[in-house]
């Protein structure tokens, strides 16, 4: 057997040790490797391929069409090729839509991809999809993120996957971007390039090319493992109390997906407000929100809060058109105008 050149041996060894203390594959699992035909996609493609033995996997390729550019139909031949040369199914889905006005073209994108991939794995009943996000992909998240305010759940980065319930998987968040490239000349493969990775109109694209290297720059050192590292260390902190609102949330909130929620205010105000918000953010998710695109916002949230503090009959709006209203024990979120308050 021919010796990998240690470009390639590099990336496998940076693959098979989190993919292991993290398990994201166990023996027999088929897994959907989510493709975009850019260096990223295209080496952990060729990852999980070369490490399908050793994990006992099968594997089947995707790409999504977003029609973003009026080439993007050449990065599903090129990723339809690929498939084709290691003897992989392919799947491809084309999008059907586009952004609406105001919303991030880049989380429209990751949206739109991971539903038409959820879809298409449940229907192969494939276990997870892996997708192909780097160690420095990881670092532009948090910094990203926390540009955004997005709070402990976005400053705590990718989530990597993990255990036998874990329907993502990201097999290169070990991995540096450095590596890719090397991993890809090593094999002589010739990736497509995105443009839109290179605007600096978009935030991630400035956070990669003007951000990151001043930091790198300005501190002699590199950033990206030292920041990526934070993100894993609050992912426990994130995990942990997540569990504790899921037991509050129980408890607390009564309703079922698409129906009427029920806040019990006494449970509520009685919880630390870390949990307590989580908790209404579950409520929105589970109960309201099963086809919104993002958590409610910061301030529908702390309306719900205030509702809960204050005396029964105030209503508030929320996003959705959802309204709320401040019943005597509960504070009540529906869809369309609450019922009169309980006497």
């Amino acid at each position: 057997m021919p010796r990998r050149p240690p470009a390639v041996a590099r990336v496998l060894e940076r693959v098979t040790k989190p993919a292991r203390e993290h398990e994201m594959f166990g023996p027999g699992d088929l897994v959907l490797v989510s493709c975009s035909g850019g260096p990223d996609s295209v080496c952990l493609l060729y990852s999980l391929w070369h490490l399908r033995r050793l994990f006992k996997i099968r594997l089947a390729v995707f790409h999504f069409d977003h029609k973003l550019r009026p080439d993007s139909a050449k990065d599903a031949a090129y990723v339809r090729r690929l498939a084709e040369r290691l003897k992989l199914p392919f799947y491809l889905l084309t999008a059907e839509g586009q952004p609406r006005k105001g919303w991030s073209i880049e989380a429209w994108a990751t949206l739109a991809r991971g539903n038409a991939a959820n879809d298409v794995r449940r229907e192969i009943g494939g276990k997870a999809t892996a997708e192909g996000h780097t160690l420095d992909d990881q670092a532009e998240t948090v910094l990203l993120n926390l540009i955004r305010g997005s709070g402990l759940e976005g400053i705590a980065g990718i989530d990597p996957g993990h255990g036998e319930h874990t329907r993502l998987v990201q097999p290169l968040f070990d991995v540096e971007r450095a590596d890719v490239e090397a991993f890809c000349r090593a094999l002589h493969l010739r990736p497509r390039r995105d443009p839109m990775n290179a605007d600096r109109r978009y935030l991630r694209a400035a956070i990669r090319h003007e951000v990151i290297p001043v930091m790198e720059r300005e501190t002699g050192r590199g950033v990206a493992r030292s920041i990526a590292r934070t993100a894993d260390l609050l992912r426990g902190d994130r995990d942990e109390l997540y569990t504790v609102a899921v037991t509050a949330f129980h408890d607390a909130v009564d309703g079922e997906r698409g129906n009427d929620v029920r806040i019990d205010v006494t449970k509520l105000r009685a919880l630390p407000t870390p949990v307590a918000t989580r908790v209404i953010r579950l409520a929105a998710y589970n109960v309201l929100s099963g086809d919104w695109a993002a958590p409610w916002s910061k301030e529908a949230i702390e309306a719900v809060l205030d509702l809960a503090r204050g005396r029964p009959g105030r209503r508030r709006d929320l996003p959705g058109g959802l309204k709320a209203i401040r019943e005597k024990e509960y504070v009540r979120v529906s869809r369309s105008s609450p019922s009169s308050p309980e006497s």
